[in-house]
C-alpha cells in the first residue's frame, strides 16, 4: 500500500544515540515507531510502542516479525576510565546481543538494519581515514584491542547475515558523538559529556587527563541522525560499512578550551600528567557517505557546544537525567 506507515524498531532507545533517534522517528508522521527498554524505564514520549527486552537472551524473535527497519543502538558501554581498566566490559554483552539482534532480524525478513560500529578500531594517524585505508593485520591501540576486534567481528557478521537472507545491512564507522542525554557520570562517561560535567561542577580549575595534544574527531548527533534518515532512504548496496566523522580533528586541549569558553565560567584548565590517557590522533574521512548518501555534517563543533550546553544546563543540571 502506498500510504502504508514504515515499521522501525529501535534497540536501546533509552541510551544516549538511541534516545535521540527515537525522539527523531516519532515525530515522523509515516513510522511506525517501536522501542526496547530494559534497565532504565520507558521514556513518556508519543507515538512509541515500548518493549521491555533483554537483548542478551534469546526469548524475542517474534518482536522482529513485520518490522520493515530495525536501528541498532543497544550496547553495552562506558568512558575511557572503564576502556583502561575494564577493558573486557564491552566485548561479551555486545557479541551476544547482537548475534541474536542479526540472526532474528534475518529469520523475520526484516528489510533494512542499522548497526552503530564505531571508529575505534581506526589506527593514530594525522590525515582523514577512509574505510578502505584500514589494515585489520596492523596491531590496535593496546587499549581499544578488546572492543575494537568485536567491532570488527560484528561488522563481518553483518557482511555475512546479508549474504543468506534479505535483510540489508549498514554498519555506520561514527567518531566520537555528542549531545543531548549524553552520560554525564563521571565514572561511566565519553570524554566529551565528562568534560562538560567536570567544567560545570568546578569552581577554579578543571583537570585534563595528561598533556591533552592527543586529537579527536567529534560529530554532534543530530548529523548522526540525518545519516540514519539518508541510509534508510538511499543505501542501495546489500551490506556497507560508511564513515560518519565531523572531518577535522582537535585537541582536547583545544575541545576543552572551547567548552570552558561557551559555558562562561571563569575557571582554567589544568593537565593532570599523573593521570593516563589514550594518546590516538584520528580524523575521517566521510567521502563515501557523501557520494552514496548525499550527507555530510552540517553543526560546527562551536555550534554543537552551545547546543549541547544549552540542553545541559536545562534539563540536567535541574533534573538529573
Amino acid at each position: 500500500m502506498k500510504n502504508k506507515k514504515i515499521k522501525i524498531l529501535i534497540c536501546g532507545a533509552t541510551g544516549f544515540i538511541g534516545r535521540n533517534i527515537l525522539e527523531n522517528f516519532a515525530e515522523k508522521s509515516n513510522f511506525d515507531v517501536h522501542a526496547t527498554y530494559n534497565f532504565k524505564k520507558k521514556i513518556k514520549t508519543k507515538n512509541v510502542q515500548w518493549h521491555k527486552v533483554d537483548l542478551r537472551k534469546p526469548n524475542y524473535e517474534e518482536l522482529f516479525k513485520n518490522i520493515d527497519v530495525v536501528v541498532q543502538s543497544a550496547a553495552t558501554t562506558s568512558g575511557a576510565n572503564d576502556i583502561i581498566n575494564s577493558p573486557s566490559l564491552h566485548v561479551t554483552d555486545n557479541v551476544i546481543m547482537n548475534s541474536y539482534i542479526f540472526k532474528f532480524a534475518v529469520q523475520q525478513k526484516v528489510k533494512h538494519l542499522i548497526f552503530f560500529s564505531c571508529t575505534v578500531m581506526y589506527h593514530s594517524q594525522l590525515k582523514p581515514i577512509r574505510e578502505s585505508d584500514f589494515n585489520s593485520n596492523k596491531n590496535l591501540y593496546p587499549n581499544y584491542y578488546g572492543v575494537g576486534h568485536t567491532k570488527l567481528y560484528l561488522e563481518k557478521m553483518c557482511n555475512f547475515y546479508s549474504k543468506i537472507g534479505i535483510t540489508k545491512f549498514t554498519a555506520i564507522r561514527h567518531s566520537n558523538i555528542y549531545g543531548p542525554y549524553d552520560k554525564y557520570d563521571l565514572n561511566k562517561s565519553h570524554f566529551f559529556g565528562a568534560s562538560v560535567s567536570k567544567i560545570f561542577k568546578s569552581k577554579n580549575e578543571v583537570a585534563v587527563w595528561g598533556k591533552g595534544e592527543e586529537k579527536r574527531d567529534l560529530l554532534y548527533v543530530d548529523d548522526l541522525i540525518n545519516f540514519v534518515n539518508l541510509a534508510i532512504r538511499r543505501q542501495k548496496i546489500k551490506f556497507r560499512i560508511y564513515n560518519c566523522g565531523y572531518g577535522k580533528s582537535f585537541s582536547i586541549n583545544n575541545i576543552v578550551n572551547k567548552i570552558i569558553k561557551i559555558s562562561g565560567k571563569k575557571i582554567i584548565r589544568k593537565n593532570d600528567l599523573s593521570k593516563k590517557s589514550i594518546n590516538t590522533n584520528v580524523c575521517i574521512n566521510s567521502n563515501l557517505a557523501k557520494k552514496e548518501l548525499g550527507w555530510k555534517p552540517k553543526i560546527r563543533l562551536e555550534e554543537g557546544i552551545k547546543k549541547t550546553i544549552f540542553w545541559y544546563k536545562k534539563n540536567y543540571l535541574d533534573k538529573n537525567l
